[in-house]
C-alpha cells in the first residue's frame, strides 16, 4: 500500500569544537526519564482540537463510506448479475457511484486537516524547542554538540511532521477499516469471521514484536545521524583550518566512517522492518485464501450466496489490504517515536541557570558597581557527565582559548574577592588559564557558582533574572561575533529600537562608518556567515559599535586589538576610547598600553588575585607581574 506522503561565550565556543578522532567519539546524550510519546505528541494537538476531530470525523466518514461499497457489491451480484435486472443494476452503480464520490469528498478533507496538522505540530515543536534552547547555559552546549542539536531541531521534527501528516492518518484510517471491515463480515457470515479472527493474533504479533525493535533501532538510528550533522557543522565552519593543513583527505576518511555508521544503524532498522512488511503481507493473503476456499464450498452446497461471498471477500481484501497498510507505516510511527523521544530530551533538559521565583530589581539607573566575595567555581557540573575523550576535547581546546586544562576536581576560581568601582577601569592580566575568561562568564551568570557570591550595586546577581543581569553588560570579544545579516541589524543586535541614525552615529565613534559606507548597499550590505565579508580590523569595530549603540553601564573588553595589524589597532583603539567613558569596564589586557590607561591592574595566577595596583606599583611590588610584563606584555616602541 502507498503511503499520503513521504516521510555567545568564549566557553561556548570551546565547546561547539572538537577534536576529529579515527573512533569518531559520540556526544554526550542529556538525560532524561523515558515517557509516553503519544500524549506529548497530544499535548501539541490540544490547541487544536477542532481541527482534530474534523479530521477523525471525516476520516470516519470515508472509512464507512468505502465499507459500504462491499454492501453495493452484493447487490449488483444478487439483484443485478444472477437475476438478469438491468433497471436494477443501474440504480446501484448510481449508488455505487454516490457513495465513490462522498468517500472521495471526505479523503480530501481529512488529507487536508492532517497535513496542516503535522505541519502546525512541527512548527509549534520546532518553536517550544527552539524557545528551551535560548534558555540553556553554555555548559549544556559544552556537553552536547551544535551539530547534534541542529539535527534533533530539523530532522527529527521534519520526520514527526511527516508521521503525523501522514503516517498516523493512515494508520488510523486502516485501523478504522480493520474493524469495520470486521463488522461488516459479522454481517455476512458469521462463520467466515470466526475463521477470520483466528489469524489476526498471528498478523498483529509481528506487529507489535518487530514494531518495538524498529523503534529502537530507529532511535540509534537517529543519534547516528545526529553525530553526522555535528562533524559536517563543525568541518564546514571550520573549512579555512581544514584546507589550511590540508586534512580533507583524513576529513573524507572520518566522514566516511560516520556514514558507514549510519548504514550499519540503519541496516537493523530496515532488516526487521522488511520482515514485517513481509510477514503480515503473507499472513494476510494466506488467512484470506483458506477462507475463500471455505466460502467458496459454502456457495457450492448452497449455504450462502455468490453475493454475499463476493461481499465478504471484498471486506477481506480490504482489511488484509488495510493491515498491511498498517505494518507499512507502523515503522515510520516507530521511526517518529524514536525522534520524538530525543526532542522530548531537548524540550525536557533542567535549564541550569535557575531564576528565583520572586526576582529582585536593579535600580532605575545601574551605577556598575561590582563586588566578588569568596567566589569559587570549577567545570564540574559541565564535565562529570563527559566521557574521557570529551575531557580531553575540552582541555585541548581550553588550553588553545587560554583556559586551563581542567580536571574534574580543579577549580578555576579560588576563593577570588574582588571590588570594582563604579565607572572604574580594570586591567586583568595573567597567565593563560588564570581564570579572566571565566571570570567574565561568571559576571554574566553563564554558570553557577561553587562558592561565594558576586553582587551589582548591592544586589546578589543571583536574585536577579538572567536577562535582566545581561542587558546591564556590554561584550566585545577578542574573536568578534558577526551574524549573517546586515551591518544595521548587526550593529543594533542589543538595542533592537534603534534607528539608523542612531547606528551611523555609533559606527562613527567606532571608526566604522568610513569603510561601511565604501560598500556598495552601506549599513544594508550582507556581510555573509560570520562576517566572512570583513577583514578582522572591520569585525571588531563593528563590535564595538554594537556596544556602543547598546550603550550599558559595563564593558567587558577581552582586549579586542591583539591580532590586529597596525593601522586597524590604532582605528579600535581610538574607538575604544570612546566606548568606555563613563562606564565601567573590565579589559583582558595584552597590551601594555591597555595596562597603563588603567585605574587598577588585578594581576591573578590559578583563579587567584595575587595582587592590585598601578603598572607603577606593579612593576616595583610584583615579581610575576613584572615576569608578565617582560615576556607577554607587548611593549610599543
Amino acid at each position: 500500500m502507498s503511503q499520503d506522503a513521504s516521510s555567545a561565550s568564549a566557553m561556548n565556543t570551546d565547546a561547539n569544537k572538537s577534536v576529529s578522532s579515527a573512533s569518531a567519539p559520540q556526544s554526550p546524550k542529556p538525560h532524561v526519564h523515558r515517557r509516553s510519546v503519544l500524549p506529548w505528541i497530544a499535548g501539541f494537538l490540544k490547541p487544536y482540537k477542532t481541527r482534530v476531530i474534523a479530521a477523525i470525523v471525516f476520516l470516519f466518514i470515508g472509512s464507512l463510506a468505502w465499507l459500504s461499497l462491499g454492501q453495493g457489491v452484493r447487490l449488483m451480484v444478487d439483484e443485478g448479475f444472477l437475476q438478469e435486472n438491468g433497471n436494477r443494476l443501474n440504480e446501484i452503480i448510481m449508488l455505487v457511484i454516490g457513495i465513490t464520490a462522498l468517500s472521495s469528498s471526505a479523503i480530501f478533507c481529512r488529507f487536508y486537516l492532517m497535513t496542516w496538522l503535522g505541519e502546525r505540530v512541527s512548527a509549534d515543536i520546532r518553536l517550544k524547542v527552539y524557545d528551551h534552547l535560548l534558555k540553556l547555559s553554555p555548559g549544556f552546549y559544552a556537553k552536547l554538540r551544535t551539530g547534534e542539536v541542529i539535527s534533533r531541531f530539523t530532522a527529527d521534527s521534519t520526520l514527526l511532521q511527516s508521521v503525523v501528516g501522514s503516517s498516523l492518518s493512515m494508520a488510523l484510517r486502516s485501523s478504522v477499516t480493520v474493524i469495520g471491515g470486521i463488522v461488516m463480515m459479522g454481517f455476512t457470515s458469521i462463520k467466515m469471521t470466526g475463521l477470520v479472527l483466528l489469524a489476526v493474533p498471528l498478523v498483529l504479533g509481528p506487529i507489535f514484536f518487530f514494531g518495538r525493535k524498529v523503534r529502537e533501532l530507529s532511535r540509534q538510528s537517529q543519534d547516528r545521524v545526529g553525530d553526522l550533522g555535528a562533524y559536517v557543522d563543525e568541518t564546514l565552519h571550520e573549512i579555512h583550518t581544514v584546507q589550511a593543513y590540508s586534512h580533507e583527505d583524513r576529513d573524507r576518511a572520518l566522514f566516511s566512517n560516520r556514514v558507514e555508521a549510519v548504514m550499519d544503524a540503519a541496516r537493523g532498522r530496515i532488516w526487521y522492518r522488511s520482515i514485517l512488511i513481509a510477514l503480515v503481507m503473507f499472513l494476510s493473503i494466506l488467512a484470506i485464501a483458506l477462507v475463500t476456499w471455505v466460502g467458496a464450498r459454502d456457495v457450492i452446497s448452497g449455504g450462502m450466496t455468490g453475493g454475499e461471498l463476493s461481499a465478504f471477500m471484498f471486506y477481506a481484501v480490504m482489511v488484509a489490504g488495510s493491515v498491511a497498510t498498517i505494518s507499512e507505516v507502523i515503522g515510520e510511527i516507530q521511526r517518529a517515536a524514536g525522534a520524538s523521544e530525543r526532542l522530548i530530551e531537548l524540550i525536557e533538559t533542567p535549564i541550569d541557570i535557575p531564576c528565583v521565583e520572586h526576582p529582585l530589581e536593579l535600580p532605575a539607573k545601574v551605577k556598575g558597581e561590582l563586588k566578588l566575595t569568596g567566589v569559587r567555581f570549577s567545570y564540574q557540573d559541565i564535565q562529570d557527565s563527559q566521557q574521557s575523550v570529551a575531557n580531553q576535547q575540552v582541555n585541548e581546546q581550553a588550553n588553545d582559548q587560554g583556559k586551563s586544562a581542567l580536571t574534574i576536581d580543579d577549580e578555576v576560581i579560588r576563593g577570588l574577592d574582588v571590588h570594582i568601582q563604579p565607572g572604574e577601569r580594570v586591567a586583568l592580566v595573567g597567565a593563560s588559564g588564570a581564570g579572566k575568561s571565566t571570570l567574565f562568564e561568571l559576571l554574566q551568570r553563564f554558570y553557577c557558582l561553587n562558592a561565594g557570591t558576586i553582587t551589582l550595586d548591592g544586589i546578589d546577581i543571583a536574585q536577579l533574572k538572567p536577562q535582566t543581569l545581561r542587558q546591564q553588560y556590554a561584550l566585545v570579544p577578542q574573536e568578534s561575533v558577526i551574524f549573517a545579516s546586515s551591518v544595521l541589524e548587526n550593529v543594533r543586535y542589543g538595542r533592537l529600537d534603534a534607528s539608523e541614525e542612531e547606528v551611523m552615529k555609533a559606527c562613527e565613534a567606532a571608526r566604522a562608518h568610513e569603510f561601511i559606507s565604501e560598500f556598495r548597499q552601506g549599513y544594508h550590505t550582507y556581510l555573509g556567515e560570520r562576517g566572512v565579508r570583513l577583514s578582522g580590523g572591520q569585525k571588531q569595530r563593528i563590535a564595538i559599535a554594537r556596544a556602543i549603540l547598546a550603550d550599558r553601564p559595563i564593558l567587558l573588553l577581552d582586549e579586542a586589538t591583539s591580532a590586529l595589524d597596525a593601522i586597524s589597532e590604532h582605528k579600535v583603539k581610538q574607538a575604544l576610547d570612546s566606548l568606555m567613558v563613563g562606564k565601567t569596564t573590565l579589559i583582558i589586557a595584552h597590551r601594555l598600553a591597555t595596562v597603563l590607561n588603567a585605574d587598577r591592574i588585578l594581576v591573578m595566577e590559578k583563579g587567584q588575585l595575587v595582587a592590585s595596583g598601578s603598572h607603577q606599583e606593579l612593576m616595583q611590588t610584583s615579581e610575576l607581574y613584572r615576569e608578565f610584563a617582560s615576556l607577554q606584555l607587548i611593549t610599543e616602541n
